[in-house]
């Protein structure tokens, strides 16, 4: 589309495609522009006529995209595609219709951004770690040489400092017309350099030039740990230099129009002055009305959208995906609460019978006044006498403090309020605010006594009833074996089981002489690389000390072992890709 910039015109259509175009970047002149059309399509369109075509099919995603943009002489365009999930970096020549890959490797580089001088392509990665399945970690800033170049000599700059030098307007209009590119793709990889922080995580690259400076603006983490807008400044006989951007959290769209730099950060728009790396914002006013009932109809049409151009599978499980949309694109006129939304919307995606599948929305007209916490005193109460005492739950507030509380003891009061026995019993331990305190009243043989206790949230107490289970598992596998047999459980596939499973495999597998690795009720995450490359390591040598004993290398071996994996009908997601993969390496038993 396009539209007037003051607004005063009707907006005019000029694609009408049955896939998502996005991703709009103009050429130095303002005449032409590229964007991304589906899954595979990189388009260039003429701004005279608005006539497109298609420059370049390749696996681009229909979304986590990377933005093409021209050359700054406006004869190449950089853009970026995947190989094997990760990006790639990418240019096209418009002349010759020549596609190069400047990358070509198995990690992911991302966020290319072509420099103003056209000598250099920025980006953002890791240079050994590829980002799927589970994230590369760390990401630096780095940027590809396209071609060797020599520092400047200082005694050129003093030789400078003297010439007289005229420069006309007409000149420097001409100076994009005149910069020339050369890709030298020999060796081109041994001319990426590190740039900016040498820690944390660095993305979204932007690079401004200013007589000898080059100011790279970028979004980093590594002063202590909140993400931030940062500026590294490249000038030639002086030390490279970074400075944060006070104020200023996340900041995206940013913009470089005729040198002043915008962007946009916690719900304003801010000018941007790299060479002092300060913001300033700018106060901005407009009426406008909306309507939640067009605001659904544009949710419900874009998730559609979106599933139709991204689902996995293309026959969409055998079901006609466009009958599915009308039917419950019918109900939307009766639908006046985002609630109703979410529960349309996710029956919707249910018709897919697949995995991984859902939508949410939510609004400040949703937000509610009142709140309640559940204060858990980690007791499991009488299934008969809800206020009766049936047992403490290990690792609980109730087990680690000093209280003497014992099955079968009654509760009478808690925190100085009397307890009604009609009344449900989570009455009395709800609250608007967690306290730091709790007191409950107890009877036993006609006694009464007070006890204190640190209340613990609702969600600590099923997870300590979990660990309850896993114990009892690892009793039972200790006493079977007489603790020759390892047990370890995963309750998901996230960063911090990884790292429980790890200690485990370390310290208790280690001297065992056989593993069950219990995967049931697992919900999922995305480390089962991790997991699986662990399992798949076997001895290959001995060495030792003079005199000592041989030790193995690897130094863990658990392949060589016996092992068993269990999984049951509630092992989801990538519990079930690493039951999978066990299998294809044959690792053991499931």
């Amino acid at each position: 589309f396009t539209i007037a910039a003051n607004g005063m015109d009707s907006e005019k259509q000029h694609t009408s495609d049955s896939r998502n175009n996005r991703d709009l970047a103009l050429n130095p002149d303002r005449t032409a522009g590229v964007y991304l059309s589906g899954r595979d399509q990189l388009r260039h369109i003429d701004f005279e006529n608005f006539k497109s075509k298609t420059l370049v099919e390749d696996e681009f995603w229909g979304f986590r995209n990377v933005a093409p943009m021209f050359s700054p002489n406006g004869k190449y365009v950089l853009y970026s595609a995947k190989r094997n999930f990760e990006l790639d970096i990418f240019v096209h020549e418009l002349s010759t219709r020549k596609t190069i890959n400047l990358t070509n490797t198995g990690v992911d580089e991302n966020g290319a951004f072509w420099s103003p001088d056209g000598k250099y392509i920025y980006y953002t990665g890791s240079r050994s770690v590829p980002s799927y399945p589970r994230g590369a970690g760390e990401s630096d800033l780095f940027r590809i040489a396209l071609d060797h170049y020599d520092d400047p000599f200082k005694s050129s700059l003093f030789d400078e400092l003297f010439a007289e030098e005229e420069k006309d307007s007409e000149a420097e209009d001409s100076d994009k017309e005149q910069i020339e590119i050369t890709i030298n793709q020999n060796k081109i990889l041994d001319r990426i350099e590190q740039v900016g922080a040498s820690f944390g995580d660095q993305y979204s690259p932007f690079v401004v030039e200013k007589d000898d400076k080059s100011m790279i603006l970028y979004a980093s983490n590594h002063n202590e740990g909140s993400t931030s807008l940062f500026v590294t400044t490249l000038q030639p006989f002086e030390r490279p230099k970074t400075e944060q951007f006070e104020g200023l959290g996340f900041v995206g769209g940013i913009i470089n129009v005729d040198g002043d730099v915008y962007g946009v950060s916690r719900g304003a728009i801010q000018k941007l002055d790299p060479s002092s790396a300060k913001a300033t914002k700018i106060d901005i006013s407009h009426s406008f009305e909306r309507t939640l009932e067009n605001e659904f109809y544009q949710m419900f049409d874009e998730l559609w959208a979106n599933i139709e151009e991204n689902f996995y599978n293309e026959t969409f499980h055998g079901i006609d995906w466009e009958k599915i949309r009308d039917r419950y694109r019918a109900y939307l006129p009766y639908i006046d609460s985002r609630a109703d939304l979410r529960r349309m919307n996710n029956d919707m995606l249910g018709e897919l019978n697949s995995s991984h599948m859902g939508f949410t929305t939510n609004g400040d007209e949703e937000d509610q006044y009142y709140s309640t916490n559940t204060m858990s005193p980690g007791i499991i109460w009488a299934t008969d006498d809800p206020f009766q005492v049936e047992r403490i739950i290990d690792k609980s507030t109730a087990h680690i403090s000093s209280a003497d509380i014992k099955k079968g003891d009654l509760l009478t009061a808690v925190n100085g309020i009397k307890v009604d026995s009609k009344m449900n019993r989570e009455y009395y331990f709800s609250t608007s605010k967690m306290p730091d305190e709790l007191t409950l009243t107890f009877s036993r043989d006609k006694n009464t006594f007070d006890v204190k206790l640190h209340p613990e949230t609702y969600f600590t107490s099923r997870n300590n009833l979990y660990d309850e289970w896993v114990s009892k598992n690892q009793n039972v596998v200790d006493e079977k074996t007489n603790k020759r047999v390892a047990y370890v459980h995963m309750k998901n596939m996230g960063g911090g089981e990884l790292e429980n499973f790890l200690i485990e495999m370390t310290s208790e597998t280690y001297n065992r002489d056989a593993l069950i690795f219990d995967l049931r009720y697992n919900t999922g995450g995305n480390v089962h690389d991790d997991v699986l490359r662990f399992l798949s390591q076997r001895q290959y040598a001995n060495w030792a000390y003079r005199g000592g004993e041989l030790a193995p290398q690897s130094n863990f071996a658990p392949a060589d072992k016996p092992i068993i994996l269990l999984i049951n009908e509630q092992s989801l997601s990538d519990a079930e890709v690493t039951a999978e993969g066990f299998k294809q390496l044959n690792l053991g038993t499931v």
